[in-house]
């Protein structure tokens, strides 16, 4: 995106909110209640400078929403689903434009058709568990972080890194018959071969005094967000993405908006954003958090 570009965009989020109550505009940023595989078609190719996002993972909640992704009987279907949402993304990117994407695994549910409310996380009750997939069987590790990167390479995408987010403050897991997860993966996706890096604004000290790059494994605590029902992004994973993937002035997405960790960063580092979110609960919160209530 060129100057010109940024400037007309920013000159269109400074109006006043506007009317359509599905579209909210208010200093650097944008957000939008609905459906991201409609949404996106309003905006021209090259909008964006990166995508930074975490879909709802799939069989893991149910956020009680006709259309939700991640709700599908089928784990081809949610994958097909999401392939389409990200050629969205991948035209609405400049050309030199990134994909920083998080998505987390899940198990088969061993014929179990419901999960009983935690108490300290509504949306992992479920009336509804999806069947085994097949061609696997009770108790497999599904491999839907991979399925989905293969699954966006062939559709177009230069998958160019897999980052491990190591949790140390991980939730704790009863299971006596394999390691307790502590991980999920961070996607780095390029829509051509040449694109923009930051590698200087994301490196860290290393023990000689001197500077190193960043590695592919980030040990970074998950963060609660008071308020929130569901699973949000830790603000220190979402900073290196956009410092990386972006410039000061440049328009971030994030097509799975949530309570806007995305926003409320790329507002810190001066970014411009549009946020797409399909549960007007949930935009109210993240614009309840971005100070625009």
């Amino acid at each position: 995106m060129d100057d010109g570009q940024v400037s007309l965009f920013r000159s269109e989020v400074q109006e006043a909110e506007s009317s359509d109550e599905r579209v909210i505009r208010r200093g650097n940023g944008q957000i939008i209640v609905g459906d991201a595989r409609v949404e996106l078609q309003q905006f021209a190719d090259g909008h964006f400078q990166t995508c930074v996002t975490s879909p709802p993972y799939w069989g893991l909640r149910d956020y009680g929403i006709a259309g939700q992704i991640g709700a599908e009987m089928d784990v081809n279907d949610y994958i097909s689903d999401l392939v389409v949402v990200f050629r969205e993304v991948r035209r609405t990117l400049a050309d030199d434009g990134t994909l920083w994407l998080n998505i987390g695994d899940s198990y088969t549910s061993g014929g179990r058709t419901w999960r009983q409310t935690d108490s300290k996380n509504e949306a992992r009750g479920m009336d509804y568990r999806p069947p085994t997939p097949e061609g696997l069987k009770p108790k497999d590790l599904i491999g839907v972080p991979w399925r989905l990167a293969f699954a966006l390479q062939a559709d177009g995408w230069y998958l160019r890194n897999d980052i491990i987010w190591h949790k140390p403050n991980a939730q704790p897991e009863s299971v006596k018959d394999r390691p307790a997860r502590d991980h999920e993966y961070v996607f780095l996706f390029s829509k051509a071969e040449r694109y923009f890096y930051d590698h200087e604004s994301t490196r860290l000290p290393a023990v000689n005094g001197s500077m190193k790059n960043r590695r592919s494994v980030w040990s970074i605590n998950t963060e609660p967000f008071l308020g929130a029902h569901f699973a949000t992004f830790p603000r220190a994973l979402v900073e290196p993405c956009i410092k990386a993937g972006s410039k000061r002035g440049s328009v971030v997405l994030d097509p799975f908006f949530g309570s806007g960790t995305v926003g409320e960063v790329a507002t810190a580092l001066e970014r411009d954003f549009v946020g797409i979110e399909l549960k007007a609960e949930y935009a109210e919160i993240a614009r309840k958090r971005l100070g625009w209530l």
